[in-house]
């Protein structure tokens, strides 16, 4: 480890250790904003650690994540137990859906994992309509907004220091050959089913996890909410907004995204899938590499000039 590492990791620890004393403030709505701060985040940084090396865009967050608040519903189990479940849930489910879409690319992928939170939606539906005789799911817990911060916020660090251990592992290194051809990946000797399978069961099984830790948030929940595919593209346009070739890159857009859209959600609350379909043109459009991206261009090209 060298001395820039050893800064950037002091840096990380003051930083989380900083967001830990939100809840002491006492405000509910800063504790609020803090939640929904810490839950982008570690949904945003699982999603880049897949798609930001292997250029391969995943709508399927809200699917892991509604998996994890469906697990959640289930009363009859601890806590503990319940959100191991959730995790199982989530990275079984992942690696299945990684299976069944390695042959798949580009727009086919995109269509594919859309579609699949849709798809168990609608199964979570008829099971209840047809089991349990009710639409919807109860989670009474005595769970605080204030634990579930805490929760999400050390999520949030295991999620970092997962995509820092993995940036330093072969598996790492293959994704980056994929992500730049596919094909001489496989020609190197990489097997390339096996790598896409096993990176991407990480975004699966953080984000249902996630979405078992947010579960106590709410007293009632619908599969329309658990599901919503608003947070898939709400994911996608903050990774790509911060920048997903960076560990850190989607922070630097979850940030201001979500100040951002608490603000749209209250002043204009019909227009806010326009909104979002405008926000993603822009980002696709006028910073495709995020922000980080357009930070490190001009050095880029400084020290090119200087080789």
């Amino acid at each position: 480890m060298n001395e820039v590492e050893m800064r950037n990791i002091l840096l990380a620890m003051a930083g989380l250790g900083v967001a830990a004393m939100l809840p002491l403030t006492g405000s509910g709505y800063l504790l609020s904003i803090g939640v929904s701060i810490a839950m982008y985040t570690v949904l945003a940084t699982s999603w880049a650690l897949f798609s930001g090396p292997t250029h391969y865009i995943s709508l399927a967050t809200a699917a892991f994540f509604g998996l994890g608040v469906v697990a959640l519903g289930i009363d009859h189990f601890p806590y503990p137990l319940l959100l191991l479940f959730a995790t199982v849930a989530g990275a079984v489910t992942a690696g299945v859906v990684g299976i069944a879409t390695l042959r798949l690319s580009g727009v086919y992928f995109v269509i594919f994992t859309l579609g699949l939170a849709e798809m168990i939606r609608q199964v979570v539906t008829w099971v209840q309509n047809n089991w349990s005789g009710h639409r919807g799911l109860y989670v009474l817990t005595d769970i605080t907004e204030e634990i579930i911060y805490w929760e999400l916020l050390t999520l949030a660090a295991a999620v970092y220091l997962v995509g820092w251990l993995i940036g330093r592992s072969r598996l790492g290194f293959a994704m980056r050959i994929i992500g730049n051809d596919e094909t001489v990946a496989a020609h190197c000797g990489i097997n390339t089913a096996r790598s896409k399978v096993l990176l991407f069961m990480v975004p699966g099984m953080v984000a249902a996890l996630c979405g078992a830790l947010l579960a106590p948030r709410w007293t009632y929940i619908e599969p329309s909410l658990a599901f919503s595919p608003l947070l898939s593209f709400q994911v996608v346009i903050m990774a790509l907004l911060g920048g997903a070739g960076r560990l850190w890159g989607p922070l630097v857009g979850v940030i201001p995204f979500t100040l951002l859209w608490e603000v749209i959600s209250v002043q204009f609350p019909n227009q806010t899938s326009l909104l979002l379909g405008i926000a993603f043109l822009l980002i696709v459009y006028v910073i495709p590499n995020g922000v980080v991206g357009r930070v490190e261009a001009p050095t880029r090209v400084m020290a090119a000039r200087r080789d």
